[in-house]
């Protein structure tokens, strides 16, 4: 691992991090930009195959994919945070959430998942979708328990033993890597891309209200590391810490600072995400049903000069859509009408 090489060196070594340093210092992660460079390829010959056969696909989506979903991990596992999480903890505290919060929110944004079933061809687009909304899937994306592994990750990194030992290691500490990455995309991906996975009563309302506890939850890690008074791998840092850096217990506060202002900043465009998406299901709903009524309307005969002989219309012709669909925009004007 790249960022085990920082544990053979003294980190009273470390130059102090300055501004400068913050944006110039970078190290090579192989394994972190494998993967990065993994997923850019599949995402990028799915694209191309799209625009070969004359389908196009957002570039806004490419660009959130490319720059938060691949520039995330980048960021975390080979910027100066990289060079300086083995001396100082903020640095690994703006690490994790990067690949916990920000990283998954980019993917999702990306929609790889009807990118890949688009693409492939319909036996493997079949898979793909069969695969992803199987039961494991479907247990593991279910409301709350998604949010619930993520809080439990954050906590079992930061209040077990799992952190200090990620330090010293450095295939446990790639592990903790993509473990945060895949838990963070168990929450936002089904809730922005993937609605087969949830189930049926979760709605958009219904999403909205878990985004929001959602942004709750993920506040509690940060509040939880920059209150506690036991230091979080206190050892290890108290040993690496430079000469410059400030102290461990003051370190932590500013890592725990970090964390939960990095968790509230994210929460606000994972809202505005959701209720864009819930705006525009609504207005395609909506047209669908003016389509249908104006087909329905075309389709009924224009009434003669009526007569006394003449049969009362039937109540099911003259019934408004609103009061036979059942739909939420329905739902609205029936509660409006019975207010008036």
């Amino acid at each position: 691992m790249a960022g085990s090489v920082m544990t053979d060196l003294s980190a009273g070594q470390l130059p102090e991090l300055t501004a400068g340093r913050l944006l110039s210092s970078w190290q090579l992660d192989a394994p972190a930009l494998l993967l990065v460079a993994v997923l850019g390829s599949f995402y990028g010959w799915g694209v191309l195959r799209l625009r070969r056969r004359g389908k196009p696909w957002p570039l806004a989506r490419v660009a959130v994919f490319a720059l938060l979903g691949l520039g995330g991990p980048v960021v975390a596992t080979m910027s100066s945070l990289a060079v300086y999480d083995h001396a100082l903890f903020w640095p690994a505290a703006v690490q994790n959430i990067l690949l916990d919060l920000v990283a998954p929110l980019g993917l999702a944004l990306g929609d790889p998942l009807r990118l890949a079933v688009e693409a492939s061809p319909d036996g493997v687009g079949a898979r793909i979708r069969r695969i992803m909304s199987g039961k494991v899937v479907r247990l593991l994306t279910f409301p709350l328990v998604s949010t619930a592994l993520v809080l439990a990750t954050e906590l079992a990194i930061y209040f077990t033993p799992y952190f200090a030992t990620a330090l010293r290691v450095g295939w446990l500490h790639e592990l903790m890597y993509l473990h945060l990455l895949v838990a963070g995309c168990l929450v936002v991906v089904p809730v922005l891309t993937h609605e087969e996975a949830l189930p049926s009563w979760c709605t958009h309302p219904v999403r909205a209200a878990l985004v929001f506890l959602d942004g709750i939850v993920d506040a509690v890690p940060g509040v939880v590391v920059m209150t506690h008074s036991t230091l979080i791998a206190g050892a290890w840092y108290a040993h690496h810490a430079p000469s410059w850096a400030p102290d461990v217990q003051r370190d932590q506060q500013l890592g725990g600072g970090a964390m939960l202002s990095i968790a509230e900043l994210v929460a606000l465009p994972f809202m505005l995400a959701l209720l864009y998406q819930w705006a525009r299901a609504e207005r395609v709903q909506t047209s669908a049903l003016d389509r249908r009524l104006d087909a329905e309307l075309a389709a009924v005969p224009v009434p003669t000069a009526a007569t006394s002989d003449d049969p009362a219309p039937s109540p099911d012709r003259v019934r408004p859509w609103w009061e036979t669909e059942q739909n939420e925009v329905a739902a609205t004007i029936r509660r409006q009408h019975r207010v008036d």
